[in-house]
C-alpha cells in the first residue's frame, strides 16, 4: 500500500510504518536527469534483474536472524573475555595481598571494573533480542547507550578509588616487598588485557557495535597502565619508597584519559552521531537507482548495533503511484546493500516540482521553520 506521493512502507518490523514527511529540502535534488518513461522502466527492470543474479531477502526473518547471530556472537565475546579478565584479576588481587603494592591494587581494580562492565553489555545485548512492541516501537537496542553509562560510572568509580589507594600510601610510605612478584603481576595484566582488547574490538567492528569496541581499546589502555607497574617495581628496588604510590597516581590519570574517550563515544552515540562516509555511501547508492531525480531528508541512526535509515527521494511528478512506489523499492534494496550493518529503511517518495511552480514541500518546510 503507497500513498499518493509515493511513500514506501516494506515489510519489516513493526517499526516499519508509514508516516507522511512533508519538511523535506530538496534544493540539491533537482537537478538530475530523468529517462522517458519507458526507458525508466526498463532500467528498473535490469536493476531487479541484478537482484535475481545476486539475490538479497528482505523478509523480516531474514533480517531478525543476522540480528540475533550477531548479539549472540556479542554476548560469547563478554563472556570469554569476562573469564579471562576475571583470572588475570584474581592472580593479581593475590599478588597485591603478600606484595601491597598500591600501585598493582589500582591496576588490579581497574581490571576488576573492566571486567565487570561485561555484566551491563551483556544485559544490553539480552535486551537487544526482543521484538519491538507497541510501546517501544523501535525496539530495545537503544540499552545498549544505557550500558555504555554505566561503563563510564564504572571507569569514573575505579579512578576515584586508585586515586583514594595512592594518596593514601604517598601519606603513609611503606617499604615494597616481593618486587619480582610484582613485576611478574604487572605482565600477566598486560597479556589478559591485550588479549581480551583485540578479542573485543575485532568482534564489535564485525557486528557493528561501538560499546564493545570502546570496551575493547579500554581494555587495550589498561593493558598498558598494568606496564606501568614494572615502573613502581624498578623505583622500588632502587629504593625509591615513593615510586608506588607516585605510580599509582599516573595509573589513575591513564584511567582518566580512557574515562575522556570512553564519554565521547558513549555521547555521539546518544546523540545519534553516525560516520558522515556512511552517510556519502547511502547517498551515492540511492543516486544510482534509477528513477531517484535527487536526495532529499536522509537520517542515519543507531540502534544498538544495527543501523536504520530515513530518507526521501524525488522523482518525476508525472509518475504514477505505482511507479513511485517501485522506484520507493528499489532504493531501499540500493541502500540495504550499500550500507553495512543497515537492516532496516523507510523510503519516501517526492514528486519533483512542475516547472514554474513552487515545491510545495519546501514552502511547508519553511513555513515550520
Amino acid at each position: 500500500m503507497s500513498e499518493q506521493h509515493g511513500q514506501h512502507g516494506h515489510p519489516h518490523p513493526p517499526h516499519h510504518g508509514h508516516e507522511d514527511h512533508h519538511d523535506h529540502d530538496h534544493d540539491s535534488g533537482h537537478g538530475h536527469g530523468h529517462a522517458p518513461d519507458g526507458a525508466g522502466r526498463l532500467a528498473r527492470w535490469r536493476h531487479k534483474a541484478g537482484h535475481v543474479l545476486k539475490p538479497h531477502s528482505h523478509e523480516t526473518a531474514d533480517k531478525v536472524d543476522p540480528a540475533l547471530e550477531s548479539s549472540a556472537r556479542g554476548m560469547r565475546a563478554l563472556w570469554i573475555s569476562l573469564a579471562v579478565l576475571g583470572v588475570t584479576a584474581g592472580a593479581q588481587a593475590v599478588i597485591v595481598l603478600l606484595t601491597g603494592s598500591v600501585a598493582l591494587l589500582g591496576d588490579t581494580v581497574h581490571n576488576t571494573a573492566d571486567a565487570l562492565t561485561a555484566i551491563p553489555l551483556g544485559i544490553a545485548f539480552v535486551l537487544g533480542r526482543r521484538a519491538a512492541t507497541r510501546r517501544f516501537t523501535y525496539g530495545y537496542g537503544r540499552a545498549e547507550d544505557l550500558a555504555g553509562i554505566v561503563i563510564l560510572l564504572t571507569i569514573a568509580a575505579s579512578a576515584a578509588f586508585a586515586a583514594w589507594a595512592a594518596i593514601d600510601r604517598l601519606l603513609d610510605p611503606r617499604t615494597l616487598e616481593h618486587l619480582w612478584v610484582v613485576a611478574a603481576a604487572a605482565v600477566i595484566g598486560f597479556i589478559g588485557n591485550e588479549w581480551v582488547a583485540r578479542y573485543r574490538i575485532r568482534v564489535g567492528r564485525e557486528i557493528g557495535s561501538a560499546a564493545l569496541v570502546a570496551d575493547g581499546l579500554h581494555a587495550r589502555t589498561d593493558g598498558f597502565t598494568s606496564l606501568a607497574v614494572l615502573l613502581s617495581a624498578g623505583g622500588a628496588a632502587l629504593g625509591w619508597r615513593l615510586a608506588d604510590p607516585i605510580v599509582g597516581l599516573l595509573i589513575t590519570a591513564a584511567i582518566l584519559l580512557v574515562l575522556r574517550d570512553a564519554a565521547r563515544e558513549v555521547f555521539r552515540r546518544v546523540m545519534d552521531a553516525v560516520d558522515p562516509a556512511l552517510v556519502d555511501a547511502a547517498e551515492q547508492a540511492l543516486l544510482t537507482v534509477p528513477g531517484v531525480r535527487g536526495v532529499g531528508e536522509l537520517r542515519l541512526r543507531w540502534i544498538g548495533h544495527r543501523l536504520r535509515a530515513e530518507v526521501a527521494v524525488v522523482v518525476d511528478g508525472e509518475l504514477s503511484v505505482r511507479d513511485a512506489h517501485e522506484v520507493a523499492v528499489d532504493a531501499e534494496h540500493a541502500l540495504l546493500h550499500a550500507v553495512p550493518k543497515l537492516t532496516a529503511a523507510l523510503v519516501h517518495a517526492d514528486p519533483a516540482a512542475a516547472p514554474g511552480v513552487p515545491d510545495p514541500h519546501l514552502a511547508l518546510a519553511h513555513h515550520g521553520a
